[in-house]
């Protein structure tokens, strides 16, 4: 068995690590089993499609922390491509590549629009009449059931041409791929602000969707993001959220 090499990547919930010729993810100390195995079961939805995705090998216990061993990824971030000024070539590779993943079928995935509501349910920072009036506007938003990564962004996009891959695949839900482009703004609204308006206009060009499509789930997925306990963006996180409609 390798050892534990050195670091290659590292998030709130997770560090990944060199591991011979593969990637062992590991999640924080202290994190419960449940969320390595989902990603698990996420992943192998993404081999079963032949999304350009890791494919796992082992989940189990390293040394008191819940990992997965996987392929790893080649190459340098996408994101090291936009800075400081993301060229309009690497937006539109990263709307194609998006499309790609939003033409399967996300079967196999948890829902979306059950994730989202839940994640409102818990969000402290809201008053009951708002998250009220989010979850109405939740049950109002179209369902859908194509494959949604949930934190498709440049830093997850790695290596290029046919040896790119797309990582962390722990929250991947199966909706409407309005909202996970809508999700992919809001991520990279305070990172690539340049970028984030301009990723929407571009997906929506080749897509079957306007913009206005895609910023109707805002608020929702605003709300959502408060559960994940991000301090810096609550109160810009919160003023999305009241945009929700007040009459439906």
């Amino acid at each position: 068995m390798s050892e534990i090499g050195r670091l290659l990547g590292a998030g709130k919930e997770a560090e990944v690590y060199e591991h011979g010729t593969l990637a062992l993810k590991l999640y924080r100390p202290g994190r419960p089993k449940a969320p390595a195995f989902r990603e698990a079961a996420n992943l192998a939805v993404a081999e079963r499609l032949s999304l350009p995705a890791p494919r796992v090998h082992v989940v189990g216990d390293y040394h008191g922390r819940w990992g997965l061993l996987m392929d790893r990824a080649p190459g340098l971030s996408l994101a090291d491509e936009m800075m400081p000024e993301p060229p309009l070539s690497a937006i539109k590779e990263m709307a194609a590549l998006h499309q790609r993943l939003h033409r399967e079928p996300g079967t196999g995935l948890p829902s979306l629009k059950s994730r989202l509501s839940a994640n409102i349910e818990r969000a402290e920072p809201l008053t009951p009449d708002l998250r009220d009036r989010l979850l109405l506007t939740l049950a109002a938003l179209p369902d859908g059931d194509n494959v949604c990564h949930g934190d498709f962004h440049p830093w997850n996009i790695l290596g290029s041409g046919n040896n790119i891959m797309i990582v962390d695949w722990l929250d991947a839900c199966s909706g409407n791929p309005a909202a996970d482009v809508c999700r992919t703004y809001l991520l990279m609204r305070r990172a690539l602000p340049a970028m984030a308006e301009a990723y929407v206009v571009t997906y929506a060009k080749t897509a079957e969707l306007t913009p206005d499509e895609v910023f109707a789930w805002l608020p929702v997925i605003a709300a959502a993001r408060l559960a994940e306990d991000v301090p810096e963006e609550n109160e810009d996180l919160l003023h999305l959220a009241s945009l929700a409609p007040v009459n439906l």
